[in-house]
């Protein structure tokens, strides 16, 4: 599970518009990067395999909670099926593995740009979006308004990310990769501007764990 989120969140146009004629996720989008400087929520993350001929969907459950701080700061807490944890300090990214005891070091501004984790947290403006994704409002469905947001590099292995709001509140994350898995992040409980405890970003190896620096 974990190893989809590195893939999809964390690694792998609209010049000349106006804010004023976008409409539906565009102005979701718009009002929850200028508005929303941090948020804490819960999440179920279900990731579906493609399918084999002959044989039904494979999907995979975990779930966690979600903080993030703008600009650049957030942090994933998977508790179950598997406890697992990323966080982004502004400077590094941390992926924990418990089971494993392994602990990946990579420096945040390699591992970022157009992924899902800028959409959500790391970026600082929408201009900064812009930079890295092609933004445009999609259909409201399930109550939600919607973007799709486009790498403009080809060479990730991210296909298409799709961002639903409730309002300011960020509800839901789709991914879709180029060998047709597929991961839905449904967000609960979501809180929006809480004062986050200090060192919810703060992140130190635990002791014995083993350190990679890809």
């Amino acid at each position: 599970m974990l190893l989809f989120l590195k893939k999809s969140l964390i690694g792998l146009g609209m010049a000349g518009a106006t804010l004023s004629v976008w409409a539906g996720g565009m102005e979701s989008l718009e009002a929850f990067v200028k508005n929303v400087k941090s948020g804490r929520a819960e999440f179920t993350q279900t990731v579906t395999a493609p399918t084999r001929e002959g044989e039904p969907a494979r999907a995979k459950v975990s779930t966690g909670t979600f903080a993030f701080q703008r600009p650049g700061q957030f942090k994933f807490d998977y508790q179950k099926p598997f406890a697992q944890t990323i966080v982004a300090d502004g400077k590094n990214l941390w992926l924990y593995d418990v089971d494993l005891n392994q602990v990946t070091q990579r420096a945040q501004a390699q591992a970022l740009g157009s992924t899902p984790a800028a959409l959500i947290a790391a970026a600082p403006d929408l201009r900064a979006l812009q930079a890295d994704f092609t933004l445009e409002s999609a259909p409201e469905r399930d109550g939600l308004q919607w973007v799709k947001a486009t790498p403009k590099t080809k060479d990730g292995q991210l296909q298409g990310i799709q961002v639903g709001f409730q309002g300011d509140a960020l509800a839901a994350l789709e991914i879709q990769d180029s060998f047709g898995q597929r991961s839905v992040l449904k967000f609960s409980k979501v809180e929006v501007n809480p004062a986050l405890p200090a060192g919810t970003f703060v992140f130190k190896a635990p002791a014995g764990a083993d350190v990679l620096k890809p």
